[in-house]
């Protein structure tokens, strides 16, 4: 949609809603104009006819025709898209906003309400509408099959972070005996009762029921670990066509990172390297005010997980193509560094590594110098 035809559409008579989400009940917060009143409805959460009713009372209210458009706004959060797909169905034109690029107040405290968060959001709303494009950042809603489809990778990765939180739970209960360096493997529940705490004594049997509870919960995370990963690994073989299976063919890439960038980061349609750097949250943020400039290090905005995998993939780079010209340019500008100045460096490797991958992926150019498998 053209600056043009955007503005002229909202110039005509419309409705403009906030929407505060709620567990139990939603807070509609409808205006026609940025001079004219407020009118506020209470509803249940999700409930389709309920919506169109409040807005159908809310046009009758402010002398809005029934056939005039609909904007409404919502804040990113737990409820993720459903609300927005709610609201569409009922021909309403929805924006779902980043919740961080809010203007709020800058003093330390300041008072918060769902009434005045919904007069907030249809402030900023009417002065979307009105063309102030950079006044907030937009989320691109996906569909419902690419919403489906991360979903194997993010339980991949959630099994994955309860495995470690298992065996820390169970490294934690040894240690609190002064017990270390044990093999957690599968001889560990025949081992337990031959371990001997500091004075070299049994370990206790509360600690050894313990124990054995935390091994059989980490047995069957780990089982599940290790189908979903052949499930992965099968997936990114059998479409060779992928952005993941793409991905693999570079030297230092398997399967689990190639999945989570293709899932997370590249199929969301991103137009420049500036999008790839600030999705992961690896684009530093300037401060400069009169006499004072200085770099505040990176926004760490963006996709957390992302952003954990890109700092690994750069140090695999830099041990898997350690020709490519990436690499010879991390060794020129912090090689010679102390631990600081390469851990410095290594975040600006995974931010150039990340956007030479999403080139790599959508216009086909290979990272030079980067080497391929067999």
């Amino acid at each position: 949609m053209t600056s043009t035809t955007h503005q002229a559409e909202c110039s005509a008579a419309a409705l403009y809603v906030a929407v505060e989400l709620g567990a139990a009940e939603w807070l509609l917060t409808m205006s026609s104009g940025p001079a004219a009143r407020r009118v506020r409805r209470r509803i249940g959460a999700g409930r389709p006819d309920q919506v169109r009713n409040a807005l159908t009372a809310g046009k009758q209210q402010l002398g809005v025709a029934p056939d005039a458009p609909v904007w409404s706004c919502y804040e990113a959060g737990r409820d993720g898209f459903w609300p927005h797909r709610c609201l569409v169905s009922l021909g309403v034109r929805n924006v779902v906003v980043d919740s961080s690029s809010i203007e709020v107040p800058r003093r330390a405290r300041h008072a918060k309400t769902d009434r005045l968060d919904g007069d907030t959001l249809l402030r900023m709303l009417l002065r979307y509408c009105s063309g102030e494009r950079r006044l907030w950042q937009v989320v691109r809603v996906p569909s419902r099959g690419w919403e489906d489809a991360r979903q194997a990778s993010r339980g991949l990765t959630t099994l994955q972070a309860e495995r470690t939180r298992g065996r820390n739970r169970i490294r934690s209960l040894l240690a609190l005996h002064g017990v270390r360096q044990v093999r957690l493997d599968a001889q560990l529940p025949a081992r337990v009762a031959q371990l001997r705490d500091w004075a070299g004594e049994p370990l206790p049997p509360g600690v050894q029921a313990r124990i054995g509870q935390a091994w059989r919960l980490l047995a069957q995370v780990e089982r599940e670990r290790q189908v979903a990963m052949a499930e992965e690994r099968r997936q990114t073989t059998a479409d060779r066509a992928s952005e993941a299976a793409k991905l693999t063919e570079l030297c230092g890439i398997g399967a689990r990172t190639a999945t989570i960038l293709a899932h997370e980061l590249f199929n969301r349609d991103l137009r420049n390297r500036r999008e790839v750097g600030a999705l992961a949250g690896l684009v530093s943020a300037p401060y400069r005010s009169g006499t004072i400039v200085r770099d505040q290090g990176v926004t760490r905005g963006g996709i957390p997980g992302v952003r954990r995998i890109a700092i690994e993939l750069a140090w695999a780079w830099l041990r898997y193509q350690p020709d490519s010209a990436l690499s010879r340019w991390y060794q020129h500008r912090f090689g010679g560094g102390g631990p600081g100045t390469r851990a410095i460096g290594i975040v600006a490797l995974a931010r150039r590594v990340l956007i030479a991958l999403w080139r790599y992926v959508d216009q086909g150019i290979v990272p030079a110098g980067a080497q391929m498998k067999a």
